[in-house]
């Protein structure tokens, strides 16, 4: 590490970040498994205690760069499955995957990806963040406005029974959000992955059984 104590040109905060990720074992366990980035295993440790990816599914991945997410659920669906991402940043292809280089909060993004979809879809990710700013009231309505957006576009497009999990931060989710995922899904919970770094204030918000907007 002594290359990066000495380097001047990198500010405190990222050398202190750039340290961390290279003592990170789930940073080197992607490596090594050949997966894109950590957050792989964030998805696969949740699918693995609550089964969210099924043989088949048709999967619709926000904020989906640079595509571990993507990885693990195309290889969870299988050939039968469909894997359809979205990101404002590029992402390099994935074979499989269907990949629309969009803003989300842009008005035609959920009608493009509804039009690629074409149909339904069993289950909507999202791993969706800002830029974070530093200040934590900002950060956390940015994001709950992208995990607001999330849950309307999962409305209009989740299958009878489908699942909905979304990136939230720690500090209270807006009551209305959650007394409108109460209404149209079986369960709501609150759930956070071992692979999500203790300090991070990042938990995700799993909805299952999807009854319809009727419901509401």
């Amino acid at each position: 590490m002594d290359h990066l104590k000495s380097d001047k040109r990198r500010t405190l905060s990222s050398r202190t970040w750039l340290e961390r990720q290279l003592n990170d074992p789930y940073v080197l366990r992607a490596k090594r498994e050949g997966f894109r980035s950590r957050a792989a295993y964030k998805l696969a440790e949740l699918d693995d205690k609550y089964r969210v990816l099924k043989p088949g599914g048709r999967v619709v991945d926000l904020g989906a760069a640079p595509g571990g997410w993507s990885e693990i659920a195309l290889r969870r669906v299988g050939a039968g499955g469909r894997v359809i991402a979205l990101d404002i940043l590029d992402m390099k292809p994935i074979g499989g995957v269907e990949f629309l280089k969009l803003d989300f909060l842009d008005p035609a993004a959920p009608e493009r990806l509804k039009a690629i979809l074409g149909g339904k879809a069993d289950v909507v990710l999202s791993d969706m963040a800002a830029n974070a700013t530093g200040h934590r009231k900002t950060d956390h309505l940015r994001i709950m406005a992208l995990a607001e957006a999330a849950v309307q576009f999962a409305g209009e497009v989740l299958d009878n029974g489908g699942t909905f999990l979304c990136k939230v931060l720690q500090g209270g989710t807006e009551s209305v959000l959650l007394a409108e995922l109460k209404r149209e899904f079986e369960t709501v919970k609150h759930v956070k992955p071992p692979a999500s770094r203790t300090d991070s204030a990042e938990l995700y918000l799993l909805a299952r059984g999807f009854r319809g907007r009727s419901a509401a």
